[in-house]
């Protein structure tokens, strides 16, 4: 086989044929896999809880690809919380120059760790 040839074809070796699945929770969206860990908006469940996202716009499985319109019917992933946290503190900071006005104020966003389990499509 001549080297241009070899260059056309698509490489698929080494590539691993996971399902992924694209949730939607806390107004975003995530594309996740078996066995992933994603930090999200806060869900009011207790650390070690299973919770399942119902909320399921894709289910890519190797070469074949579903998608909702605009959910999946049918498709859930099911996931287990890890613990609930809140981030690094951002700094708010206002101030009008020559008025003597200034405000300070921090933040931390509350999140959830989940770990993600079984992708049911």
């Amino acid at each position: 086989m001549s080297r241009s040839a070899r260059e056309s074809e698509p490489v698929n070796e080494g590539v691993e044929n996971y399902m992924h699945a694209i949730i939607e929770t806390g107004g975003k969206q995530y594309k996740v896999a078996e066995g992933d860990v994603i930090f999200v908006e806060k869900i009011e469940a207790e650390a070690g809880a299973a919770i399942t996202f119902d909320k399921v716009l894709a289910v890519i499985d190797g070469e074949k690809a579903t998608f909702g319109t605009p959910v999946v019917e049918g498709a859930s992933v099911a996931a287990t919380v890890v613990k609930n946290g809140k981030g690094k503190k951002i700094m708010i900071f206002k101030y009008t120059p020559k008025k003597g006005y200034r405000k300070r104020q921090g933040h931390r966003q509350p999140y959830t760790k989940v770990q993600i389990g079984a992708i049911k499509a």
